[in-house]
């Protein structure tokens, strides 16, 4: 539940959350084109990252609360989660815009999260089952 405020609060406030940043983030890449990091590293790619990294922990907290469901199904539930949100914003928010790619985004950090869950409860499996046979001995 402490997650879904903050997500909530991004994702249906009523201008772009980047919106004060904007001119920052603008010359932040400059200085960092500047210096030598590539072009192609853009407000679209800073964009596409933020909305992959606003959902690692969806997918992850849902993985473990849904230990039994798959990476994929908790990618579809990512994908709806992100469906609802852009669906709001298209009929709600005036000054949002509704973005297929944030969906694919969000649902891409949906899918990380859960994967990066499975591994995690993955080593933990490994590391009990190490510390029984060491304890067997």
């Amino acid at each position: 539940m402490a997650m879904a405020v903050p997500l909530a609060l991004v994702a249906f406030w009523p201008s772009p959350v980047d919106k004060p940043i904007s001119g920052q983030l603008a010359a932040t890449l400059g200085f960092l084109h500047h210096h030598g990091v590539p072009r192609w590293i853009n407000y679209t790619i800073v964009e596409a990252g933020a909305n992959i990294a606003l959902f690692i922990p969806v997918g992850f907290v849902a993985a473990l609360a849904f230990p039994l469901k798959k990476w994929w199904q908790i990618g579809a539930f990512g994908m709806l989660i992100s469906g609802c949100i852009e669906l709001g914003q298209f009929l709600f928010l005036h000054d949002r815009f509704a973005s297929p790619s944030d969906v694919m985004t969000n649902t891409s950090g949906a899918v990380i999260g859960a994967l990066v869950a499975a591994l995690s409860m993955q080593e933990g499996r490994a590391a009990a089952f190490r510390q029984r046979t060491s304890q067997e001995k």
